[in-house]
């Protein structure tokens, strides 16, 4: 089965995890607030538990030339999406222009590369989604709230997606292995982070009245943005990636054509912008992304 088949059907997947998140918000099963604490259990705990099992793996010289590579890339390729979205949205909506550039790599791009690159992949998008909240937390707040004292140091090294990275990369460096029992829970709870992310987005998006999510223009500017033109001219950076290291220009392709990331809503609802609009972006994103990331991935095979 090729990788573009093999994405519309992970895809498929997702969706219906997330027709299961909408269903069960509408039957009040799920709360508006309780969506809300399943998130912060999917950021304090099952996204770090996902990258830190992703680098328990024997050092090599290999693995670690491929880190560096996926970090340089990850970081290229997000420049590059703060740049158009600061292009399209500058005077337009700090909510929009934090949508378009940063997208959802962790709660979807891991699972998603996980199903279809296999773990070798998750250990170089890991890269992608600590260089992404890094950025989120300096550049994203500014952009939001307009305000230099908002960043803060204490919070980006606090973040749980850099204590996971770090505490992985010492696991990969260092010659440590951990009890299997360990292991075990880690990855279990890391196989949860795709189904629980995908329920999340359901429930949010059952909070959103239809008539206004597919008629906001700029929701609809936001999603081609994220999806169509950022992924498409990351394709075109990532030739420059050398040959060799073509999972880690699929993971980081991935990364970059994952839907609008869900921490906009929660940094819009933190500093009082414009949530709904936030909300609306996600969703209609995640919806659309179904068909666009094979797209994406399809024509990368075809130039590449």
């Amino acid at each position: 089965m090729d990788i573009v088949t093999l994405l519309f059907r992970q895809n498929l997947i997702m969706f219906l995890y997330l027709f299961i998140g909408y269903i069960l918000y509408k039957k009040k099963v799920i709360t508006a607030s309780g969506s809300g604490e399943i998130g912060k259990l999917l950021l304090h705990v099952i996204m770090p538990a996902a990258i830190i099992k992703s680098y328990i793996k024997e050092f090599s010289p290999e693995m670690f030339s491929g880190f560096l590579m996926s970090f340089g890339a990850a970081l290229g390729a997000l420049l590059l999406s703060m740049l158009v979205s600061t292009l399209v949205f500058r005077g337009r909506s700090a909510v929009r222009r934090f949508g378009a550039a940063f997208s959802n790599a962790g709660f979807i791009g891991i699972p998603l590369v996980q199903m279809t690159l296999g773990e070798e992949a998750v250990f170089y998008v890991a890269s992608y989604v600590a260089v992404l909240n890094i950025l989120q937390w300096t550049y994203g707040v500014f952009i939001i709230t307009r305000d230099k004292t908002q960043i803060s140091l204490r919070k980006i090294v606090t973040n749980p997606i850099a204590v996971s990275l770090a505490a992985g990369l010492l696991l990969f460096f260092l010659p440590v292995r951990l009890p299997e029992t360990v292991t075990g829970i880690v990855g279990t709870l890391a196989s949860m982070n795709g189904p629980l992310a995908m329920i999340v987005l359901g429930a949010y998006l059952a909070q959103v009245p239809s008539g206004e999510l597919f008629t906001d223009k700029l929701t609809y500017l936001c999603a081609a943005v994220r999806l169509l033109l950022i992924p498409v001219l990351t394709l075109g950076c990532l030739i420059l990636v050398p040959d060799g290291y073509e999972t880690v220009r699929l993971a980081v392709l991935l990364a970059a054509a994952a839907p609008v990331g869900s921490n906009v809503a929660i940094f819009a609802q933190i500093y009082h912008k414009e949530y709904t609009d936030a909300v609306k972006d996600v969703c209609l994103s995640t919806v659309f992304s179904i068909l666009t990331m094979p797209l994406v991935i399809g024509l990368a095979n075809y130039i590449w």
